[in-house]
């Protein structure tokens, strides 16, 4: 029987699919708008590799400059000054995750990433499947990450995918695929607007 993959190795995975979409898109869904608000496709990307290659010393620097709540759109600046081409040459080069996207196993790339490409499929109207296994092993490690906002936007619900063996929470019940799951936890009200059940207005009232 095969070892079941570090999250490292899914992380991989969902970089490498992402970069293999990436490359298939024209100059015009590059410059489109994603589902992060201000955010275009290209942003996007600039946000998924603008931690690779920062140190500890970096890493304080950016937070410093950003005002730690604003380090995201540090580094999407400073990223997306490369050329489409060069931001997928990059992302080829790391499709294993670096520096702070390395951190708790690859935990934070693989969330992130699957995130991030489901922000950018979802606004181009280009859906894909995600992996199940991708979906069971990243879905128990939201809820509770303070990052992502999750906690606040759930508490006191029930959430349950129908398409996956997952559910989280008590209280009135909300129902959806997991990946809309995932991404209404995380913020994003398309998505959460295709979720059913008693608590599925709470939720939407929370984004």
């Amino acid at each position: 029987m095969s070892a079941e993959p570090s999250l490292m190795d899914l992380a991989r995975d969902e970089r490498a699919d992402l970069a293999e979409f990436l490359a298939t898109l024209t100059p015009d869904e590059w410059r489109a708008e994603s589902l992060c608000a201000g955010w275009t496709v290209k942003d996007v990307v600039a946000h998924v590799i603008s931690y690779e290659e920062l140190g500890l010393t970096g890493l304080f620097k950016r937070f410093a400059k950003g005002r730690v709540v604003r380090a995201n759109e540090v580094g999407v600046a400073e990223y997306s000054a490369m050329s489409t081409d060069e931001l997928l040459a990059f992302l080829n080069r790391h499709l294993r995750p670096q520096g702070l996207t390395a951190r708790f196993g690859g935990m934070i790339g693989l969330v992130d990433g699957t995130i991030h490409h489901q922000d950018i499929r979802r606004a181009l109207s280009r859906p894909r499947v995600v992996p199940v296994q991708r979906l069971q092993r990243i879905l128990p490690l939201v809820p509770g990450n303070p990052r992502l906002g999750a906690g606040r936007r759930i508490r006191g619900l029930r959430l349950r995918a129908n398409d996956i063996e997952w559910e989280h929470g008590d209280g009135p019940e909300v129902t959806g695929t997991a990946e809309a799951l995932l991404l209404a936890m995380t913020g994003r009200e398309q998505a959460a607007r295709e979720l059913t059940g008693p608590g599925a207005t709470t939720l939407l009232g929370r984004l």
